[in-house]
């Protein structure tokens, strides 16, 4: 599809190596916000606190009601003000923030509140929903994992949900929401039928069911790296699990707060929300718990990951030393003997026998092997 979730690669340029420092200082950036806002600013301020993604911001509009659907794209936010009393719903999605003024546009035909505004332009918000007056605000994180790189990459998703509109603002184009356009396109379910509000909720549970297949991706990463723990640990498995295990804290980061995000909607009493759309929110809210319960399952795993390396590498030096030290204890008596017969006595009476080379050799030979029918009887070897 045209804005499937095909993933762009925010990684380019980082190093093949998990634990180089460039890519150590990424993984930071990615677990610490980033605050661009000057200490003392009054609430509000609008400045972009991520990075610019793509070269210009692109406006859609989805407007539909039963029997019809448009979809078209406009150059600016200007031209939005029509659909914002229309009897029809209204989709409008802008991709790319680095213009602060375009959201400042939205924000005033829209009627959005001022630390909406500033929240929807500063990337690394926690999950969250807020409401004021005329609509909600919705924060929520999408996560894709790359094929190559195993980065969980997070991009924020902010929506406003107003009467009979709803503004998406991301950073780049491409998302989890394909789904959801295509259902609207074709008029499947009761999408194209019910208002604003079940609109949300198609989108809110697009995002949290496209975590399940980011899980299933890292669950199947976490089985291929048990299974290497067990047969052929190496060096790069353990860099591999601490990978892992900063992703881990990624998706966990994004995931956890999706749960009192929609308990908190389905609180609301709130005309936005209608009473027949609560029950698909509990829905999504199933959902998130069972999101929840597989991060933390993974992460017990992966946490183990590290001791199960460790065991079979401990193990696998004990077998090392275990041969090593056989060895050793069959070489031992046999050196005892040859140093006694390498010492430079003039009187041994062994030295003038004719047999005596090869009876040495005989009780060498018999050391030896009763060593070994010993440590065989023991179950050393």
């Amino acid at each position: 599809m045209a804005r499937g979730p095909s993933l762009r690669d925010p990684f380019r340029g980082i190093l093949p190596d998990p634990l180089n420092p460039v890519r150590t200082l990424r993984v930071m950036g990615r677990l610490v916000r980033r605050v661009t806002k000057k200490p003392g600013a009054p609430p509000g301020t609008l400045i972009h606190t991520g990075v610019k993604r793509v070269e210009k911001i692109r406006i859609t509009i989805l407007d539909y009601d039963g029997e019809s659907i448009q979809e078209r794209e406009v150059g600016s936010a200007a031209e939005c003000l029509p659909f914002r009393d229309s009897s029809t719903v209204t989709w409008i999605n802008m991709d790319g923030l680095h213009e602060p003024e375009v959201v400042a546009q939205f924000g005033e035909i829209f009627g959005l509140h001022p630390l909406v505004m500033e929240d929807i332009l500063s990337v690394g918000q926690r999950p969250k929903v807020e409401e004021h007056e005329g609509h909600l605000f919705v924060e929520m994180n999408m996560l894709q994992l790359h094929p190559e790189s195993r980065m969980v990459h997070e991009e924020q998703l902010s929506l406003a949900v107003g009467e009979n509109w709803i503004l998406s603002f991301q950073e780049a184009a491409g998302d989890v929401l394909d789904s959801v356009r295509e259902r609207l396109r074709l008029g499947k379910g009761k999408i194209r039928s019910r208002g604003a509000d079940y609109l949300a909720y198609a989108l809110i549970d697009a995002v949290v069911d496209s975590y399940f297949g980011v899980l299933e991706t890292v669950g199947d990463q976490v089985e291929a790296l048990e299974e290497e723990a067990i047969d052929e640990p190496t060096s790069r498995t353990m860099r591999q699990i601490h990978d892992l295990r900063r992703e881990m804290i990624i998706i966990r980061k994004s995931v956890w707060p999706v749960r009192d995000l929609m308990a908190s909607m389905l609180r609301m009493e709130t005309h936005l929300i209608h009473d027949d759309t609560r029950v698909f929110l509990r829905d999504v809210y199933d959902h998130s718990v069972q999101v929840i319960d597989t991060v933390e399952n993974l992460r017990d795993v992966v946490g183990g990951l590290m001791d199960l390396y460790l065991s079979t590498v401990g193990n696998r030096t004990n077998e090392v030393m275990k041969v090593l030290t056989i060895m050793a204890t069959i070489f031992i008596p046999l050196t005892f003997i040859v140093g006694v017969y390498g010492m430079n006595f003039e009187h041994m009476p062994e030295l003038q026998v004719a047999w005596a080379y090869p009876a040495v050799w005989g009780v060498m030979l018999a050391v030896a092997v009763g060593l070994l029918v010993f440590f065989r009887r023991k179950g050393w070897l």
